[in-house]
């Protein structure tokens, strides 16, 4: 329970810094229902945040000094000078880094010469590694702390995209969906998540279902992050070729979204410019830049990354296709959750499945226990099963009837957990029910 872990991280900071905390922030996680890999090429995505989260314990102080621990013994203790250039390590991605994010973020946008002293112990509920955004829960944390202890304030939207620009000095170039459903979260409703500008409308889901998150047991881990910018990679390569075969100026445009805004087409019209325009067989650099007239020079500078200088080949057919696909997905999702047809959880179903093969073989983010998982799912009852989160590994999400879902956990316990002692170790805290809760906040010591 939630005043539990409140009176133990209380308890935990005293004996740590020898002070009570003034006030605590939780952050949670979330789960994105359908919209994988599409808001960083400018879609709308359908998440909500769930009651797994990160919480902190705060005090102020004058030391001068910004101190950090963990109550997980495995994460070390971190202490920053206040008046210091904060800096982050993007090769070594440690948990206090994700915090300094947050922490920089906010004295970036308010030009804070001097940041108040505090004290910080961290707790956290999310299991690491497993596409629930752990990781972006912490950087958003660590900015309303920031803004707590420091008296500063601003709107939710504006906290959320400040804190979406700073995780990029950790180093995924993401799209913003995971820090803005952190913010912008309501209890008992997902949201749909725009972006540019950005905003949140709320998602009835279907009252004859619940969501149930089951976690593959295999963490995403380093590899995942650079096959994740690799796709970030591919579908800026993709945008300009398709803006290039359809006479425009390629050089304006990064996201796929951008390309359709300016040829007014629709999803479908989009998919259908992939399937002339773009060939199966994966492009090498020769022909792309043959096509786009540009040098192999030029093509390293302007459309690679720094982690993604060593790729010969690129899957543009695949990946494109993809992403109008799942755009289109989403905006249908919402338009069943809206309208409440008759067989509403059958459709969304379809759609989450949908969503799944099209990441599996299009998009080449599912990996074989993940795929192993969203079958047993479907064959326990569930109507719709998908990987969420990046994928390589961590959670699927399925959507059950209300009344089978007793039925469901037990046979995905038996199918997929309990044959296997590493993940009957973790099956607890590997597979719930989860609900809509609300966005990040502060609680005071009263």
């Amino acid at each position: 329970g939630h005043l539990d872990t409140l009176e133990a991280l209380k308890d935990t900071f005293e004996r740590k810094f020898g002070v009570s905390p003034i006030f605590y922030v939780r952050a949670p996680g979330r789960v994105n229902l359908i919209g994988e890999h599409i808001d960083y090429c400018g879609y709308s995505v359908l998440p909500m945040a769930i009651e797994q989260s990160i919480l902190a314990a705060v005090s102020v102080n004058s030391s001068g000094q910004i101190r950090l621990a963990n109550t997980d013994a495995q994460y070390q203790d971190y202490m920053v000078s206040c008046s210091a250039d904060i800096f982050i390590d993007r090769n070594n991605p440690k948990w206090h880094y994700y915090f300094l994010c947050g922490v920089k973020g906010v004295q970036e946008a308010f030009g804070i010469t001097e940041l108040a002293g505090m004290s910080c112990v961290v707790d956290g509920t999310i299991p690491p590694s497993s596409g629930l955004s752990s990781s972006s829960a912490l950087v958003c944390c660590a900015g309303l702390v920031t803004l707590e202890a420091n008296q500063k304030y601003m709107t939710k939207v504006a906290i959320a995209e400040i804190c979406a620009k700073c995780e990029l000095y950790i180093g995924t170039e993401g799209g913003g969906m995971d820090q803005s459903i952190c913010f912008l979260a309501e209890a008992g409703t997902a949201k749909l998540i725009e972006f540019q500008p950005l905003r949140a409308l709320d998602v009835k889901l279907p009252n004859g279902a619940v969501f149930v998150i089951s976690n593959c047991c295999l963490e995403m881990n380093k590899a995942a992050s650079s096959y994740f910018n690799i796709r970030v990679v591919e579908c800026r390569i993709a945008t300009k070729m398709l803006a290039k075969a359809r006479g425009l100026d390629f050089s304006r445009f990064l996201k796929l979204a951008q390309v359709q805004t300016e040829l007014k087409a629709s999803l479908k019209e989009m998919l259908l410019l992939v399937e002339e325009m773009l060939h199966v067989e994966p492009y090498s650099r020769e022909e792309i830049c043959k096509v786009l007239g540009i040098t192999m020079e030029q093509f390293s500078a302007d459309l690679l990354s720094d982690n993604t200088q060593h790729l010969t080949q690129f899957k543009l057919h695949q990946r494109a296709k993809h992403v109008y696909g799942e755009a289109a997905r989403v905006l249908h999702f919402k338009s069943v959750c809206d309208s409440e047809p008759a067989d509403s959880i059958q459709l969304l179903g379809e759609l989450m499945n949908q969503s799944h093969i099209s990441c599996r073989d299009l998009y080449e983010c599912s990996c074989p226990q993940l795929d192993q998982l969203v079958e047993i799912c479907l064959k326990s009852g569930a109507v719709g099963s998908r990987l969420t989160g990046a994928g390589w590994g961590g959670c699927a999400v399925s959507m059950v009837p209300r009344e089978r879902v007793e039925y469901f956990l037990q046979a995905v316990r038996d199918a997929y957990y309990l044959c296997d002692p590493l993940r009957a170790a973790m099956e607890k805290q590997s597979l719930f029910v989860s609900k809509p809760v609300g966005g990040a906040a502060v609680l005071l010591e009263h």
